[in-house]
C-alpha cells in the first residue's frame, strides 16, 4: 500500500515530463522485500526491538478494502493499432448493496469552519462510533439481551404485593349457608382491609429452562455479529479512505498528464512556425490536451465524490470540510499456508462462532417446546393481614405446591416440534455452508494474493519501460526524426501503464486484506496496535 500519495505524484510528474524516474522506495522498494507479516506468524519470529513499523504495516493490512478496490477513472484508450490494457486480477470480494446500512452513517453534529484533517485511524474510528449498520448491530445485541431476561424470569421468582379496602354487602345464603327463618340472609354492608404479600417460584421446569439457554445462545450469537459487523466496518470505512487517496492520486495523474500534453502542444506549434513539422501534428497535439483536459476533470470529480462517500461512511458532520492524510506505510507479504489459515479462521471468525451459537440455541428451543408436553413443579404463597379495618388485622398465610401434568393439547406440542426440527436442520446446513464458504474464502484469497503479486511486479515493469517510450519519442520528435504520432501513443502508453500500477497495486493489498477478513483478525489486531477499545 502506498507509504506516502506525495511521493506518488511526484512519479507521475517525472514520468509524465519524460525523465527516466528513479524507482521510490515507498511504493516499490518495500514491496520487493519478503517480510513476514507480523499477525500471522509466531511472537518468537518478531525482533525485539523492531515493532514500530511491524505494527503500522499490521495496521494497514487490516485496514486495506473490504470491497473490491476501485478502479478509479476509466482508463484511456489505448493508441491506433495497440492491445488493450491488461486488467488486474480482481479479488472474490463480498460486495455490499446501495441500500446496506454499512454504507451510511449518523452525522455526529453541526460542521465547523475549520478544515479537519482526516488520517485513517481518525476514520475508522469515526465509522465505529457513527457508523449506521453498527448503530443497528448494537441495538440487535440489546434487544437479545432484552429476551433472554424475559426468558430467564421463567425460572426466577416472582414476587408481588397488594393492599385492598373493600366495602361489601353479602347474601349467605347464595353461598351455601342458609339461615333459620327470622334470620336476615342479607349481611353488611361492612369493611374488609387486606393487605397481602404473593410468591411464586418454579421448583422444575423444563420448558423455562431450555427456552432459557436457548435466548442465552442467542444472545451470544448477536455479540458475535456485532463482532464481526465490527470488523465489517473497520474495512469498509479503510477501503472508503483508500479509494478516496487512490482518486487523488488518479486525480494528481491526469493533471501532470494534462501539464505534459500542453507542454507538447506548445512544442508541436512552436516546431510548425519553424517549418519543421506538418499541421497534422499540431492537430494531434491538440486532440490529446483536449482528451487530456476531459481525463483530468473526470478525475478531480471523482476524487470530489469519493470523498462524500467516506464523510457518510464514518458520519462526519454534513458540509465538513477535510483533507486526507497522506502517510500510509505498506504491508509485506504474509507467509502462511492454506491449513494454518484455515485452522486460525475456524478458530476465530466471528460469523462462525454466531453460526455455532445459533445451531445450539436452535436445540435448546427444541428442548424447550418438548418440556411443555413434561410436568412442571411449582410453589405460591402468600402472607399478609386481614381485618374489618387496619387496628382489626389479623396474621393469614397459605401455601401451595402444585404438579401439573399435560395430558392433551390437540397435538399443539408436535406441530412445534415439527417446527423446531426444520429450524435446527436449516441452523445446521447455514453452518456447514458458512464452513465450507471460509475455507473457499481463504483458499481464494491465498490464490488471489499469488496472481495479484506477479501483476504488481509486471505493472512496475510496464510503467518504467512507457516512462522510457515516452523519453525517446519526445528525443525524436524533437529531433525532426519521427513525427508525434510516436509520441501520442507513447502518452497514452504512459496513462495505461500508470492506471495498471494503481489497479495493480490496489488489488495486491486487497488480497491481503481479504486473507485477513477471512481469518478475522481486523478488529483484535486495531485495538492492539493502536491502543483503547475502538
Amino acid at each position: 500500500m502506498f507509504n506516502s500519495v506525495r511521493p506518488f505524484h511526484r512519479l507521475e510528474r517525472v514520468v509524465l515530463s519524460g525523465r527516466r524516474p528513479a524507482r521510490p522506495r515507498s511504493l516499490t522498494a518495500r514491496h520487493d522485500r519478503s517480510v513476514q507479516s507480523t499477525f500471522l506468524v509466531a511472537p518468537r519470529q518478531a525482533r525485539k526491538g523492531n515493532l514500530v513499523r511491524p505494527a503500522f504495516k499490521l495496521f494497514i493490512f487490516l485496514a486495506a478494502v473490504w470491497l473490491p478496490a476501485r478502479a478509479g477513472a476509466q482508463a484511456p484508450s489505448s493508441a491506433a493499432g495497440a492491445p488493450p490494457p491488461a486488467r488486474a486480477t480482481t479479488t472474490q470480494t463480498q460486495t455490499l448493496p446501495s441500500s446496506s446500512p454499512f454504507l451510511g452513517g449518523v452525522p455526529s453534529g453541526p460542521p465547523t469552519s475549520d478544515t479537519l484533517a482526516l488520517s485513517i485511524t481518525d476514520a475508522i474510528r469515526r465509522a465505529l462510533d457513527h457508523n449506521l449498520g453498527l448503530l443497528a448491530a448494537n441495538d440487535s445485541v440489546d434487544r437479545a439481551h432484552g429476551t433472554r431476561i424475559a426468558a430467564l424470569s421463567g425460572l426466577l421468582p416472582s414476587l408481588s404485593g397488594r393492599v385492598s379496602e373493600t366495602r361489601q354487602k353479602i347474601d349467605l345464603a347464595a353461598f351455601g349457608f342458609p339461615l333459620p327463618a327470622g334470620i336476615p340472609s342479607i349481611v353488611g354492608p361492612f369493611n374488609v382491609f387486606d393487605a397481602r404479600v404473593y410468591l411464586s417460584q418454579a421448583v422444575l421446569d423444563l420448558h423455562a429452562l431450555n427456552d432459557t439457554r436457548a435466548e442465552r445462545h442467542n444472545a451470544a450469537a448477536a455479540e458475535y455479529s456485532y463482532k464481526s459487523s465490527r470488523e465489517l466496518v473497520v474495512l469498509v470505512s479503510a477501503n472508503m479512505y483508500l479509494q478516496a487517496l487512490a482518486s487523488s492520486a488518479r486525480a494528481n495523474s491526469a493533471r501532470a498528464e494534462l501539464e505534459t500534453a500542453e507542454a507538447l502542444f506548445r512544442q508541436a506549434s512552436d516546431l510548425r512556425q519553424n517549418g519543421l513539422v506538418a499541421g497534422i501534428d499540431v492537430l494531434r497535439a491538440q486532440v490529446q490536451l483536449g482528451t487530456a483536459q476531459q481525463r483530468a476533470t473526470a478525475a478531480d470529480n471523482d476524487f470530489d465524490k469519493a470523498k462524500l462517500a467516506l464523510a457518510r461512511v464514518i458520519g462526519l458532520p454534513v458540509g465538513q470540510p477535510f483533507t486526507l492524510s497522506d502517510e500510509i506505510p505498506n504491508v509485506s507479504t504474509p507467509d502462511i499456508t492454506l491449513q494454518e489459515a484455515v485452522e486460525r479462521a475456524y478458530a476465530t471468525r466471528p460469523d462462525y462462532r454466531a453460526a455455532l451459537e445459533r445451531v445450539e440455541a436452535a436445540e435448546a428451543a427444541r428442548e424447550a417446546i418438548r418440556g411443555e408436553h413434561l410436568p412442571s413443579v411449582k410453589v405460591t404463597a402468600d402472607y399478609g393481614g386481614i381485618g374489618l379495618s387496619v387496628p382489626e388485622v389479623q396474621g393469614t398465610f397459605s401455601i401451595v405446591g402444585a404438579l401439573n401434568v399435560p395430558i392433551f393439547d390437540g397435538n399443539r406440542t408436535k406441530g412445534r416440534l415439527l417446527e423446531a426440527d426444520a429450524d435446527v436442520r436449516g441452523r445446521q446446513a447455514e453452518l456447514d455452508d458458512l464452513k465450507a464458504g471460509i475455507y473457499y474464502d481463504v483458499q481464494t484469497a491465498l490464490l488471489d494474493l499469488k496472481a495479484t503479486r506477479e501483476q504488481f511486479d509486471v505493472a512496475t515493469r510496464g510503467r518504467d519501460l512507457a516512462s522510457q517510450q515516452l523519453t525517446e519519442s519526445r528525443d525524436r520528435f524533437a529531433a525532426g526524426v519521427a513525427d508525434n504520432i510516436e509520441v501520442v501513443q507513447a502518452q497514452q502508453a504512459v496513462a495505461l501503464a500508470n492506471e495498471q500500477y494503481i489497479a495493480a497495486l490496489y488489488g495486491y493489498d486487497v488480497a491481503k486484506a481479504l486473507l485477513a477478513r477471512g481469518i478475522g483478525v481486523a478488529e483484535d489486531a486495531i485495538r492492539q496496535f493502536l491502543g483503547g477499545n475502538r
